[in-house]
């Protein structure tokens, strides 16, 4: 039986379930001091897909702005009951570009990371799997993504 592409979430009291419509372009674990103080946690597991590809299916997350350690805006989409972090949009991307929270999909354990990025800042007890790139800070995407994720990519910038 072929694998299902699609992935379904919510946050924690369920008033906002959420879809992604297929694969996401790449999974990062991020282990910037940022991702940890938002995530509470050694590191943020983010999924990034098309914003297009992101369908609502009940409530409506709401964007809170945050500014990261760039100096940047990045908003952060939650639920308005739980504050439940759901995905974000980072300034590179815009709007088109959704940062799903891992841990919020149904079946976390079907997105693995594919990279491990800003282990510079990596807590020092933690272990990262040596079949897994990881890289100190961030990386080009010509030379990590699939060629599917890079023509998606640029179909994305397109719009």
């Amino acid at each position: 039986m072929p694998e299902a592409t699609t992935f379904e979430g919510r946050c924690s009291c369920g008033e906002v379930r959420f879809r992604m419509s297929s694969p996401p372009l790449i999974v990062h674990a991020c282990h910037c001091t940022e991702c940890q103080r938002l995530s509470g946690g050694a590191f943020a597991i983010n999924a990034l897909i098309e914003a297009d590809r992101v369908e609502i299916l009940s409530g409506a997350p709401e964007p809170v702005p945050v500014i990261g350690t760039s100096g940047k805006p990045q908003s952060i989409l939650r639920c308005p009951r739980c504050r439940v972090a759901l995905w974000s949009h980072y300034p590179g991307g815009g709007t088109k570009l959704s940062f799903i929270r891992v841990g919020t999909l149904d079946e976390p354990s079907r997105l693995t990371p594919d990279i491990h990025i800003y282990t510079s800042t990596k807590l020092p007890w933690l272990a990262l799997p040596p079949d897994v790139p990881a890289v100190a800070e961030y990386y080009s995407a010509r030379e990590v993504w699939s060629k599917e994720s890079l023509e998606r990519s640029r179909r994305l910038r397109e719009r």
